[in-house]
Order: C-alpha cells, then structure tokens, then sequence
C-alpha cells in the first residue's frame, strides 16, 4: 500500500457495548494485529515521547550555531540545518511508530527562552522594536553583545541543562512576537506528520522567571497571569486553526513544594484558557520527580484537560496516587522509559507497571511515555562503533529509548516482540551478575567512611593564616577559574594523540608548550594565583572518568549543557578507584615555570557524579564515597608533589539539589560529606579551593560553609550580584570567597570601571582581607582576543582599587 491510501471500513458485532464478550475482545486485538500484519502503514500504539534531543547525533546544530556566530555561513544556512534535523526527528518517531510525536522541543538555544520570545518579553536594553523576534535580538538574550550582558542563565531543575531566565516585572508589554510553535507544528504536517505541539506551561513559566533587575525583588510574578494568557490564547487559536488535535504544556513546577496560592495559579489559567482549547486534547506533563498530592489534586481537577503526564522513574510514589484515585475517562502519560539515563529499561518490570494501572485507567487511556524529555541523554547507540560491546547491550540512547516505549506500548496490545523482550531480560541479567561491576576492597573502603564526618582538624581562620605566611599574597587576590581557551590547533592535538597518529613525546612536547604560553600570559597579567590552562583535557569530567575505573566512555553521547554548548558525560557502570595519579604530571609541571603559586586543578566528586550518567543499581551516595576516595588520593599526591593550592571544584553541588524540600537534608549532608573527606589529610598550609557556577546558592549557603573549604569562587555577574544578597542579610563568611566579576560565557570584554563597580559592591558586604578577584567560570569556551583584555581589565581594576585601600 502507498503511505498516502487509507484503510477504512465498517464492522458491526451484536452484544452488548457495555460489556463485550471474550470472543469480542479476542476479535478486536485479531483485527488490530491483522491491521498491523498486512499494511505497510504502522499502527500508531498508545505511544508518546515528551520531547527529544536538538543537537543532532553529531552535533550538526552546534557546528552550524557556531558557525553563524563567527559570521562563517548565514541565517539559511542555520535554518537549514535546523530543518534537516527537526524532519529527521519527526521521521524517525512515525516510522517507528509512535503515536504523539512531539513538535516545538526544538530549540536554536533554549525552550525558556523561545516561550520569553513568544511572549515578546525582551529586555528594554536590546531595544528590540517590535515585530517578529529574529536571531540578532533572540541571540543576544542568550549570549549578550558588544554593547550589553545577557540574561541570567541557570539550572533547569536539577539537570545540567541551563535555561534563560525572564526578567519580569509590572511594565513589561507582552505581544506575541515568535510564531515558532505554530510554524514547526505546520513544518511537521507538511513533511506528512501530525505532532503534538509542546509549550512550557504559563505558570511554570511565570514561577521560573525573576523579577526584572529595576523592579522590587518582592514583585509577585504570578500576578502576570492575566497578562501573558490573551498571548497563549493567539498561539492555541494557530494551532487549532492549522489542525492540532493535542497540545502539550509542560508545568514541570507542579513537582515542587508549592504554596496553595501558587496551586491556585494553575487552576485559574486553565480555567481561563478552557474555551479556547476547546475541541482540542489538552495533556499537562510533569516530570523529574513526584507529585505531591495537593499538586495532584489540583492537577486532576484542571478545566479542559485531558492526560496528564508523570515521571514514573524518578517519581515513583506518584504511581500511589495514582491508584488511590485517578479521574474517570482521563488519558494517562505513564512515563516509565527513563528520560535522564541511559541504562536500557527493564522492559519486563515497566510492562509489569504498565499492567498494574490498566485496572486503574480505561485501556485506550493508558498510554506509554518517557519519564520527561530525551534532551538529557544522548542521541543515538547505534554511533557507538567502538564501545565495549557487554557494556553497550546494557545501553539505551534517545533513539532506542523510542522504540522502548514503542515496544511496551505494542506489548500493552498484545503484540509483544517476545525476541525483543528476551534481549533484554538477558542484558539485565548481564549486567547484574558481571564481575566487572562490583569490586568488593572499594565496597569496603566507602562503607567505612560513614563513621566519620571527615573534617580538618584546624578551624578555617587558622590555617588561612598558615596559608597567607606561606603564599604572601597581596590584598584582592586575583585568580582564574582553570580552563584557558580550547584553540583548534590544541583539540587536533589531542585528537591525533587520541588516535596514535602522533608520538606521546610529541604530544608531552606540544601540551607542555600550550602550558608555558598560559603560564607566561598570567605573569604578563600580572595574576597572583595561577592555572595551568588545562590543555590536556577534553572535559572537567570525562578527563578524570577516563583515569578512574568502573568508567566507560562514548564517542558521541553528546548532550546539551546550554546553547551550543555540549557534554559527552561518563557512564559510570561498576565500582569506582584510581589506579594512577591523573593531574599530578602536568601540575608539576606547570609549577616548575613559575615561582607563582600555581593551582592543582581536581573536579570534585559530587560534581562528577552530577555530571556523569550513573549507575542505577545502588544508592547515589555510595557511588559518590568512591568517587570521593579517588579525589583523595589524588589531592594527597598533589600535596606531596610540592602544590600548594588545589582547587576541588564542585559546580555542580546545587545541581544535585533534590527538588522537595524534604528531602534537602538528606542529600546535603553526604554531597557534603563527599567534599570534605577529599582534603581531610592536607596540611594547614595547603590550601583548598573550590569552584560552583550557575545555580541559586543562597538556600544551601549553610551547607556551602560547611563543606569548609578554604576559599570558593562562585558565578555572581549573570545574575545581578544574587549571590551578594545573602551577605548583605547577616551570613558570616569567614573563609576566602571571589564571587566572579564577569560573564566568561557572553563574548562582551567588560571595562575596568565596570569591574572595580562590581567589587566595590563586594567590598560593601565582604572583608577585604577574604574577598578574591576572578571570572565567573572557566575560559575554555572563550577566545584568546577576547579573554586576554578581559583579564587585562580585571587585573586593572584590583590595581585601582588596592591604591584606595592603601595597599598597592
């Protein structure tokens, strides 16, 4: 049959409609199987996917992004790529089969910022003015310019994807200036496939927004509802109009602690946007953990829905409310596929859930799902040609985990592939019982660390003042955060060392050279604390993951971080120790170029549990001791190599955040825990850094001061010196801090006197004699001709300032 012929005809069966026989049963899943069987055309199954990567299995998006900023290829050439991946998406999921085929989860940088574009809430300081939102103003939101900053950018949840944050406030005019969702959606069904057009929701947008940098930080954001509904109503009226028959809004925030005015929010949006999704399916989805039952309630009670979507991987008590009373003729998203790994699912267990809630929601209403978007895990197995082959049957990408849910939404009909299903049981067994997993001396090893809470046994006032006798460093220290730009030149080094195409004594020659250049800069700058640049590495993480055991690595298991920016995380598949030192060589190295102190650079090891796809078969925590362990091994040979300062860096501390609050305690007390049991055995006058960027700090400050680290740089430029705000309330810090003075991830180079401003206000709540000067974040991403004034100026403005405090 050809693609475009219908098979359609009519079969009349006498019994009663309200209780069909057996026989009747039997025959209906005959004529779905016949209907499968004999037509080229698959049968769409009870089948859905939240969303999926934008990136594009070999970073096709991220090459041509880069690529237009540099003004190397146009606008059409962007699009073009962008429109060659969202088709191929699109084609992949129908003719796999799957039912509700998402549309607008592509994105040229970010889905928080497109929704900021579709509403047309753009700063007044891009002076946008009006009409469609095109890539200069949308680019600058996200990256700044030459004239101004971009906005802050921050975690999405607790992923290590970053989103745009909207600045809000009373006077913001919103008008519908990004027609993006209606154009895919049309984009979609001429290519021959109908999605389900996808929106965050307008409350979870408004609850992830900040008030706008001149408007009261107490500005109720919610009160913006009525505003920015009249813009959803236009967006849902397009697509009825171009034949949506689903639309689905993403309110991810329903799994959060939320407060019963905030619950009300949801009901009345909805409540104001039910006449215009008339005659249109409405799904609400959730996800990243469960839903507490006041949110449940409220969500089952919407005007005008018709699912609901929930994580049922990360949010499995959801499944009790569930069961304790789910609406009548309701669809029900069952995201049982997980969305933020990459461990093949266990399809026997899923369909075993699956079964359990056909009792609860009529059968045409159970419908298969991810438990959220498939942006958090790679793109697609089938690139990995040279990974370990037992460890890849234990695997599933973005691309598989779509045929997973195909597979138990076909099985939930009968139609169960029982080949594949037996794959797959014995690839879970596989993986249980292989010896390359569990490694009983580092079982032990972690076990033992829960006796004690690993702390220093100097107070953090003391040892900074062994420090200072040792290092002698002026007042307003100034650092960097590690990484210095990533040239081409550098990344082909690596690359042909990789592959053996050039000698190790090559490659030592040519890193060390990148050192000494990186090392001379600093000193030409005039910085006190120096880096080594880290030119051997590829990845704050995978670098160390590549050194440790029970690791395993990808050649394009690529995820987005932020924009064009993309990580290829770990897997960590078994237990974790350190054969060798990692970082020893080249620290040593680099301290032998200069008299300068000179940073031991480790990544901690909560970070590289965050940033890593995790084993799932044994308590995060425990994972995180080993890891830990390792870290200390590594910080103790770093200390008798003659480093003196050794940055631990744990970005991703926030991160790991658990998103109910009742669980906060729990999770930072071993995140905690972890960090300090790295450094525990240094001396006095060994001084311990560490690093975090891009999250919301001020609510875990407590737990920050309790890791007892000697000093911390932290990201405060992004966004509008929040970090400060908790000083300025009475917290005591009393170790070294350098909250960052610029944004290394927008290409603008800030003036001196917009540096010296920033550390004025530091100097306002924080003691000169504590308070370091640095960037925000690493330099890899940058440029040299961007990051060389960039210092010159942050170098310039201590200077000014150290002759007005009397100590130049």
């Amino acid at each position: 049959m050809s693609p475009h012929n219908h098979l359609s005809f009519t079969i009349f069966v006498f019994g009663d409609p309200v209780r069909p026989s057996p026989q009747i049963s039997v025959f209906r899943l005959s004529l779905r199987k016949l209907l499968y069987d004999f037509t080229d055309i698959p049968v769409k199954m009870a089948s859905h996917i939240v969303g999926y990567p934008r990136m594009g299995p070999k970073r096709e998006l991220k090459f041509a992004l880069e690529s237009f900023w540099d003004g190397k290829s146009s606008a059409e050439d962007l699009e073009k790529v962008a429109a060659d991946l969202r088709a191929s998406i699109w084609k992949q999921m129908s003719d796999v089969g799957i039912k509700y085929i998402p549309s607008n989860t592509f994105s040229y940088y970010d889905h928080v910022l497109d929704t900021t574009a579709m509403l047309g809430a753009v700063p007044p300081r891009y002076n946008w003015t009006g009409g469609e939102i095109g890539f200069s103003t949308f680019f600058s939101m996200a990256r700044g310019n030459a004239s101004v900053p971009a906005m802050e950018m921050t975690k999405w949840f607790d992923t290590n994807y970053h989103f745009i944050v909207p600045e809000l406030g009373p006077d913001v005019n919103f008008s519908y200036a990004s027609h993006k969702a209606v154009n895919e959606y049309k984009e979609a069904k001429a290519q021959g496939v109908d999605t389900v057009p996808v929106l965050v929701g307008p409350v979870s947008y408004l609850l992830l927004s900040k008030p706008a940098k001149d408007v009261e930080k107490t500005f109720p954001l919610l009160s913006l509802l009525d505003k920015i509904l009249p813009i959803y109503k236009e967006v849902i009226g397009e697509l009825k109009a171009a034949g949506a028959s689903w639309i689905q809004f993403d309110e991810p925030t329903l799994v959060m602690d939320l407060e019963s005015h905030q619950l009300e929010a949801f009901t009345k949006a909805y409540a104001d946007l039910q006449s215009t999704l008339s005659g249109i399916d409405v799904l609400i989805e959730t996800y990243f953990a469960d839903i507490p039952a006041a949110a449940f309630k409220t969500l089952t009670s919407l005007s005008g829905v018709s699912g609901y979507g929930f994580d049922l991987v990360r949010g499995t008590q959801t499944l009790d409310l569930i069961k304790g009373g789910f609406p009548s003729g309701k669809y029900l998203f069952a995201g049982v596929v997980d969305g933020r790994n990459i461990w093949a699912n266990d399809l026997g267990a899923s369909l075993s859930t699956l079964h359990s809630l056909e009792s609860i929601v009529e059968k045409d209403k159970l419908v298969v799902s991810t438990s959220c978007s498939l942006l958090h895990t790679a793109v697609d197995l089938v690139n990995e040609t040279k990974l370990d082959e037992e460890i890849k049957s234990w695997l599933a990408f973005a691309a598989q985990k779509v045929v997973e849910v195909n597979a138990l939404a076909k099985a939930l009909t009968g139609q169960k592939d029982e080949t594949y299903f037996t794959a797959n049981a014995a690839a879970q067994a596989s993986r249980k019982s292989s010896p390359r997993v569990n490694n009983e001396a580092v079982q032990k090893a972690a076990a033992a660390l829960k006796g004690s809470d690993h702390r220093r046994a100097t107070n953090v006032t003391a040892r900074l003042d062994a420090q200072q006798k040792k290092l002698n460093l002026p007042i307003l220290p100034t650092t960097t955060i590690g990484s210095f730009p990533q040239t081409v030149e550098l990344r082909r080094v690596r690359r042909e060392y990789k592959a053996k195409k050039i000698s190790e004594e090559d490659y030592d020659k040519a890193i060390k050279e990148e050192i000494n250049k990186v090392v001379k800069l600093q000193e030409e700058l005039d910085i006190d604390v120096l880096v080594h640049g880290e030119p051997e590495r590829n990845d704050m993480v995978e670098y160390f993951g590549e050194q440790l055991s029970g690791f395993a690595f990808t050649a394009n298991g690529w995820v987005q971080s932020y924009g064009s920016r993309c990580v290829k995380p770990p897997i960590i598949y078994g237990d974790v120790s350190r054969p060798n030192p990692m970082t020893v060589y080249w620290s040593s190295a680099a301290q032998s170029m200069t008299k300068r102190p000179m940073k031991g650079m480790l990544t901690g090891p909560v970070t590289i549990l965050n940033w890593s796809f995790v084993r799932n078969d044994q308590p995060r925590s425990e994972t995180c001791y080993q890891i830990a362990l390792a870290i200390k091994d590594e910080v103790e040979d770093l200390e008798k190599a003659g480093i003196t300062v050794i940055q631990i860096d744990e970005a991703a501390l926030r991160e790991g955040l658990p998103l109910r609050k009742s669980e906060h305690a729990f999770y930072l007390d071993w995140a905690v825990h972890s960090f300090r049991i790295t450094n525990v055995g240094v001396q006095d006058t060994t001084q311990i850094h560490t690093h975090m960027c891009y999250s919301n700090f001020n609510d875990i400050i407590q737990s920050i001061i309790n890791m007892d680290a000697d000093v911390i740089t932290i990201e405060n430029s992004r966004s509008d010196e929040k970090l400060l705000s908790v000083f300025r309330e009475g917290v005591k810090y009393g170790a070294g801090i350098g909250p960052g003075v610029y944004d290394i991830h927008s290409p603008r180079i800030p003036s001196t006197e917009e540096i010296a401003d920033r550390i004025n206000k530091m100097l306002a709540v924080l003691e000169t004699n504590i308070l370091w000067v640095n960037p925000d974040c690493g330099l890899k991403t940058r440029k040299y001709g961007e990051v060389k004034p960039a210092l010159e100026n942050m170098v310039s403005a201590v200077k000014v300032l150290r002759t007005k405090l009397g100590s130049a």
